[in-house]
């Protein structure tokens, strides 16, 4: 029987941000943004620890309020222009009991801790060595102007008949510890290392906030969510009496 891996959990904070200032401790119905991704780590129950990466201090004491550890990265890996490849090797030789790293971000207040452990079962059955959710869209996509699951040619297909296209969301990402570091020492670079997949996450969980608006909409959403999500049912125009 083989050994459970150590699985630890990275969520990277960054205290600039250029799009919109500070968003990681930007309000979410009242709790700071970051607060909801280590809330889903933690309750997943599947990682060994949870560490929150930052270049700034300021996060050791959200750290100490949710109780998980605080790694002080160096602060040139806290500016715009660091490359998520060196964050992740940074982390990974400061942590190198650990099997598996899963990049927890922390602006994707939406996911949720099950979805957390579906994305590393999923992982680990699949002997995958990296991996980054993604969404799926059933529409007619073009790339430089030439289709790319669809024809130009015949009757126009409907989007239900489409092969779905999987755009990055970036909500997790895990690696294999020693097989990125492997490529990261050989290549310079290691985020597609080895046999890597995507995983389709929840349409709320690929909800990722970037500007203002992003925020604004956000934190419309998770009030009416955190009151009337499991209650919602699906109301219809009294002509569905008649079908």
């Amino acid at each position: 029987m083989s050994k459970k891996p150590l699985i630890y959990a990275m969520i990277p904070a960054r205290l600039g941000s250029t799009r919109l200032k500070m968003k990681n401790l930007a309000l979410i119905n009242n709790k700071p943004m970051i607060s909801y991704a280590i809330e889903a780590a933690k309750k997943s129950g599947i990682f060994d620890k949870v560490v929150l990466n930052s270049e700034s201090e300021i996060f050791n004491e959200i750290a100490n309020r949710h109780d998980i550890l605080f790694y002080h990265r160096p602060s040139d890996l806290g500016s715009s222009e660091a490359k998520s490849d060196l964050v992740i090797a940074d982390f990974i030789n400061n942590f190198p009991e650990a099997d598996i790293i899963v990049w927890v971000n922390p602006i994707s207040p939406f996911q949720t801790g099950d979805e957390i452990i579906k994305i590393i079962s999923y992982f680990i059955n699949n002997n995958l060595d990296s991996l980054i959710t993604s969404d799926e869209k059933q529409v007619h996509c073009n790339f430089k102007n030439e289709p790319i699951n669809y024809s130009l040619e015949g009757v126009f297909q409907q989007t239900q008949d489409l092969f779905p296209v999987q755009p990055f969301v970036y909500t997790i990402m895990m690696w294999k510890s020693r097989k990125f570091l492997k490529d990261f020492e050989n290549k310079g670079f290691g985020l597609f290392c080895g046999k890597f997949s995507t995983y389709p996450v929840s349409k709320l969980s690929s909800i990722i906030i970037k500007n203002k608006d992003d925020l604004m909409l956000a934190d419309f959403l998770m009030k009416e969510v955190s009151k009337n999500a499991k209650n919602y049912t699906v109301k219809y125009d009294v002509l569905a009496n008649n079908k």
